[in-house]
């Protein structure tokens, strides 16, 4: 055997003892850090729930079931990063803006949320042992290496017994040495199964934490919903499209070309007419050039595609009648097709203040936050918006656009004002 052939063992028997040693130190991290806070969230979720019926529970419930959605996204990134295990996540989006009780009644719906109790509930138990397991293979062996390594005189005197290592009674220096070939045997298969018993609590909690059939019918149903509604707003885009094409420009082209027409046989026979016909000709063709940029602008505005959704929507604050205050905290881009359906989310609910609230102030609000972007749009108006359930409603084609990206819709709108619409969309920024 030559040396390279050496080496590359010896290399592989490092990285293979760092390896078992790392996931012994996971694991005890796991038992000693994590698990504490499974005991301390696991319980407060009994006593909220338990407390929903005098009412206590409808306020404190979000934000408990929030600490445990919390703990269980830490555990999936953990499960991730640390053994390579995907463990998916399925919760329904919550508006922020929502009252508690409207909350806790979406979270009692969501079935993501019965998943995080019953994985509390194991993990108190059946998460701690599995998370010790990596810790008992490589710690059980050290022990029975230090029995022979004299220890055993320590733990044995004035015990009037043996001590017992697994199965061996460590009275003397030769049943020590005993417990230290059992040692030897145990380090081989810590270094063999360390690692794999690690992911078996990580495996456990994917088992627990995965959507099951009905989840995933459900979430099939939801995508089917928004792609129809998806396909829906597009037909109904490109007919709007095309009625603007033919009533608008077409109609002014057609009418240019019969302009020309005529100012071609007045040229020689009256010139001043000819030369007003041409003044207005040039105007038709002024009004349709800006008919057609402002079709291109309702398909995608310039500047939405060149400068992004926090200018494009300044830039249609601009364009408004009642004063428009727009704060943006947004470092990045999001992908086109959700800057698109943002920017002509707020420009609906823009317009719906505009023309139904009677404000004479508006604020838009545009943030991104753990992996959510959330637009706020708030007026001074007479209040009353709601969501409508029929197609007509502006608010109503709002939320089925937004559903597309598994958007949410919040409107706050009492009886007075103010009114609030929010919308959250997940999305990453580039």
């Amino acid at each position: 055997m030559n040396t390279d052939d050496t080496d590359t063992k010896s290399g592989r028997r490092g990285s293979r003892t760092r390896e078992t040693a790392l996931a012994a130190v996971r694991g005890l991290v796991l038992a000693l850090a994590v698990w504490p806070w499974t005991v301390v969230v696991y319980c407060l979720a009994l006593v909220s729930l338990a407390l929903i019926p005098v009412g206590v529970g409808l306020v404190t419930t979000p934000w408990v079931m929030g600490a445990a959605r919390a703990l269980a996204d830490n555990r999936r990134e953990l499960a991730q990063r640390w053994c390579g295990i995907h463990i998916p996540s399925a919760y329904r989006p919550l508006p922020a803006t929502a009252s508690p009780v409207r909350r806790t009644h979406a979270l009692l719906r969501d079935p993501a949320t019965w998943r995080d109790l019953r994985w509390l509930m194991a993990d108190t138990v059946a998460g701690l042992v599995t998370a010790l397991l990596p810790v008992v293979l490589v710690v059980y062996p050290l022990e029975g290496l230090a029995l022979a390594a004299g220890l055993w005189r320590v733990v044995s005197d004035g015990s009037g017994g043996p001590y017992w290592y697994a199965f061996v009674p460590v009275a003397d220096q030769a049943t020590a040495i005993g417990a230290g070939a059992l040692a030897v045997l145990l380090l081989v298969v810590a270094d063999r199964f360390a690692v794999s018993a690690l992911g078996v609590h990580f495996r456990m909690t994917r088992g627990l934490l995965t959507p099951g059939q009905a989840g995933l019918a459900e979430r099939v149903k939801v995508l089917t919903d928004t792609r129809r509604d998806a396909v829906d707003t597009s037909a109904a885009e490109l007919r709007r499209i095309e009625r603007d094409l033919h009533d608008g420009a077409q109609a002014r082209l057609v009418a240019m070309g019969m302009d020309l027409g005529t100012i071609e046989m007045l040229l020689d026979k009256d010139p001043e007419k000819a030369r007003q016909l041409l003044a207005q000709t040039r105007q038709s063709s002024a009004e349709a050039l800006a008919e057609l940029r402002d079709l291109v602008r309702g398909i995608h505005p310039p500047v939405l595609a060149e400068r992004g959704l926090g200018d494009a929507v300044r830039a249609l604050a601009l364009r408004l009648p009642v004063p428009t205050e727009v704060a943006v905290d947004v470092s990045g881009r999001a992908e086109a097709p959700v800057e698109s359906a943002a920017y002509f989310a707020v420009s609906e609910i823009l317009t719906n203040a505009v023309k139904h609230s009677g404000a004479d102030r508006i604020w838009a609000d545009l943030h991104h936050a753990e992996g959510r972007l959330r637009i706020s749009v708030t007026d001074n108006g007479r209040g009353g918006a709601v969501i409508g359930a029929g197609s007509g409603s502006g608010l109503a084609g709002v939320e089925r656009r937004l559903g597309t990206f598994d958007g949410v819709l919040a409107v706050s709108s009492p009886a007075g004002g103010p009114t609030m619409v929010t919308m959250e969309i997940p999305c990453a920024l580039s």
